[in-house]
């Protein structure tokens, strides 16, 4: 049986690109003045095609015959916008539409996303430092926040990162981004990097389920994590903040399986996790609860595949392209339930339609609209070769 046997209607490759642009036109103001030769339209345009494309806005604008000068967009990019706007606008981007289909109790996982910085080392200021991954120890950093719903994700909410936040200053922005949305918290996920006393605190004062893995601070969970069977414990974690101390204490679930040869790895690996979740009773149901934030990585795989490319250094811009293209994820699976999804009893069939097909009808419908170059100039008629 087709789709379209049991479709009311069609949405078109041109009908995306105008959702994409219109959502960005409605909640982005940019003022143009009244003698602009171009309006914010064209602009959105060629933003929302360079991401799709996976191209800079340059070659975009290079290679299209309608689409404003390559100079104009960056320039708009670069002046009319400021970090704060952005990430507040970016925000409220991503949960537009997206929080209408979100049930009442929903899953999140906040992740912090490093872009590996290559360049001179003595351009570095404003970046984000950590210890050398990929080559480098200088990225541009992101933290993401995310919902997660059956195996969908939806991006909640982006930040930049610069040197001097911490995971306990990201984690305390992300919980008043919760706390002000119209959804409770089954439980919050999160990374290794939020393994300290301060999250953890943070946690239980907003009193929200959490899971994470431990990491081996310390002579006493060194020694937990080296003997024995799977189990449960007691563990505790000292801050120290402006001449105060003070101890917070949780369990820890320690859960042991045999490696058998995996990764060419063999005897017992024991995975200790920092969970204090009704739902969680069992290290073993720690360890496949936690698993379930495994699926950020495919999120920012599709990053990567729908982000316009660019060598500046100028933050504002780098942060809206990341926007744009965790944008186009939501945009993508809000359309997939709302308008191709078949509703029927026992849940809605959602027909097939891959990311990377939706990135495709998105570059088209752009190619389209911008007039993108279809034949270059030939300096004598083509021979018979060139038909058939």
């Amino acid at each position: 049986m087709s789709n379209t046997q049991q479709a009311d209607g069609e949405i078109h490759e041109d009908q995306l690109l105008n959702f994409l642009v219109n959502t960005l036109d409605e909640e982005v103001g940019l003022s143009l003045g009244s003698n602009a030769e171009i309006d914010t339209e064209n602009i959105y345009e060629v933003l929302v095609g360079a991401c799709a494309d996976g191209t800079s806005i340059s070659e975009l604008c290079e290679s299209s015959d309608d689409s404003p000068h390559e100079n104009t967009v960056l320039y708009h990019l670069r002046e009319k916008f400021d970090l704060a706007s952005v990430e507040r606008v970016g925000n409220a981007l991503l949960q537009k539409d997206v929080l209408e289909i979100l049930p009442e109790q929903v899953e999140v996982v906040a992740d912090l996303h490093l872009r590996p910085y290559y360049g001179d080392e003595d351009e570095t200021d404003g970046l984000y430092h950590s210890e050398a991954k990929r080559g480098t120890t200088a990225f541009h950093a992101y933290a993401t926040l995310y919902a997660r719903v059956k195996n969908k994700r939806y991006t909640l909410a982006v930040r930049r990162l610069v040197d001097g936040d911490t995971a306990s200053t990201v984690l305390a922005e992300f919980l008043g981004i919760l706390d002000g949305l119209d959804f409770s918290v089954k439980a919050v996920y999160l990374d290794r990097e939020f393994y300290d006393s301060k999250c953890l605190t943070l946690l239980q004062a907003h009193n929200h389920a959490y899971v994470m893995p431990i990491v081996r601070w310390g002579k006493k969970i060194k020694q937990e994590l080296s003997e024995g069977w799977s189990r449960v414990i007691r563990h505790d974690l000292t801050a120290k903040l402006d001449g105060h101390s003070w101890t917070v204490e949780f369990p820890v679930y320690i859960d042991c399986t045999y490696q058998n040869g995996r990764y060419d790895e063999h005897g017992v690996a024991r995975h200790g996790y920092a969970a204090d979740a009704p739902f969680i009773d069992t290290p073993r149901e720690a360890r496949y609860h936690y698993a379930k934030r495994f699926g950020i990585e495919a999120s920012y795989r599709l990053s990567e595949q729908s982000i316009a490319t660019t060598t500046t250094q100028n933050p504002v811009v780098r942060l809206l392209y990341v926007v744009v293209s965790l944008l186009l994820q939501n945009v993508w699976r809000y359309l997939h339930w709302e308008f191709v999804a078949t509703p029927r009893r026992g849940g809605r069939r959602l027909w097939k339609w891959p990311f990377t097909e939706f990135i495709r009808m998105m570059c088209r419908a752009a190619w389209t609209a911008l007039a993108t170059r279809r034949a270059v100039p030939s300096n004598r008629p083509p021979d018979d070769r060139f038909h058939r």
